[in-house]
């Protein structure tokens, strides 16, 4: 039972990663009807404030839902939202046996859904596949418990490590590949953040470009204490529907802030931490907005400070084979590390190739 649990699993995961980066501040699940060795039925959670994926799978199934197992990658809720609850559905339909891949992470609900669906005589069986349930959820999981978004370090690297060249050009370290990947990564989060100096020196329009689709524009955040950037920048100027936010400190001329709303932005004003923003509060702000997941594209002192603060949850490195020199623009600075063993480091360690480029994930 165990194997063909986890073989419809894999199916239900297949599923669930259709809605990564439409979902917030949902999760993203996937469910899968079976019904005598065969699968009848299948959905996802498209979007919040949308069916959720037993009711998709549901649907699809019709009258063959009946005395079936739906199999699902999260615990069917048991409350009222903007939805019914999905119990409710899958008792309606006749389900016999619930295959669950993991408990619902929000400890107010956890185990409640199941709980309700033993109690009204359906089998249930849980942790199937729930590594790997919980690995597409990451964003989720610590948002639900923390407020807080799942925060990804992102950088085209030389292979001395640097992300410029000392007078501050960066086009193209990494080859088309890599930035198409990237791309890829920027249409699955919630929002994209670089500091003032990256929005000075490439006036990047942090979009999303995709060759087989129309990707989803992130949320732009733009990290300027003093509020530097013109209203003239590229990230105000998109015809896009996500928003620029520009955080800055308390202490901003006036005049600057009212221009750069005139033109499109939102500006948040956090406190200050040494001689630069408040990073933990910046995450609380965008934790508010519902951002679950936020790719931190740079630069040098973003980077560091990020580090420096234990903020980083990912990293997504992108190696080149190009050499720059001392002079050039490090990955990071102002780590400060003494001795090795003080290093972060990553764990869960992937590797991709992109022709001669070599990209490393991994978890802090």
């Amino acid at each position: 039972m165990k194997d063909q649990d986890c073989f419809f699993m894999k199916i239900a995961l297949r599923e669930a990663k259709k809605g990564i980066g439409r979902t917030s501040p949902n999760p993203c699940v996937g469910a899968v009807v079976v019904k005598n060795g065969k699968v009848v039925g299948k959905g996802w959670h498209r979007k919040a404030g949308t069916p959720h994926a037993e009711v998709n799978a549901l649907q699809d199934a019709g009258n063959q839902a009946k005395n079936s197992t739906i199999y699902v990658t999260l615990e069917p809720c048991n409350h009222t939202g903007r939805t019914p609850p999905c119990t409710e559905a899958i008792i309606a339909a006749g389900i016999k046996r619930v295959v669950v891949g993991m408990a619902d992470p929000n400890p107010v609900v956890t185990g409640g859904g199941n709980k309700f669906l033993v109690s009204k005589g359906i089998v249930v069986s849980t942790g199937i596949l729930e590594d790997e349930c919980r690995a597409i959820n990451r964003p989720f999981i610590k948002h639900i418990r923390t407020g807080l978004p799942w925060v990804i370090m992102k950088a085209g690297v030389s292979l001395d490590g640097r992300i410029a060249t000392r007078t501050g050009h960066s086009s193209w370290i990494t080859n088309d590949k890599s930035r198409a990947y990237v791309h890829r990564l920027r249409d699955q989060v919630d929002a994209i953040l670089v500091g003032i100096g990256t929005a000075l020196s490439d006036d990047p329009s942090l979009t999303t470009r995709l060759l087989s689709r129309r990707g989803r524009d992130s949320i732009r955040v733009i990290l300027d204490t003093h509020l530097r950037l013109p209203p003239s920048a590229k990230v105000l100027r998109q015809d896009s529907l996500a928003p620029t936010v520009i955080f800055c400190g308390p202490d901003i001329n006036q005049v600057k802030k009212a221009a750069l709303a005139e033109a499109g932005a939102i500006v948040k004003q956090v406190t200050m931490q040494g001689q630069g923003l408040n990073l933990a509060a910046v995450l609380a702000e965008l934790g508010k907005m519902q951002v679950m997941s936020l790719l931190v594209e740079g630069g040098s002192d973003v980077h560091g400070s990020f580090l420096k603060n234990g903020l980083f949850d990912q990293a997504n490195l992108f190696l080149a084979p190009v050499l720059i020199g001392s002079d050039g623009v490090p990955l990071l600075s102002g780590l400060g590390v003494e001795q090795v063993p003080q290093a972060p480091r990553l764990n869960q360690i992937s590797v991709k190739r992109f022709d001669n480029d070599l990209m490393i994930e991994g978890f802090f």
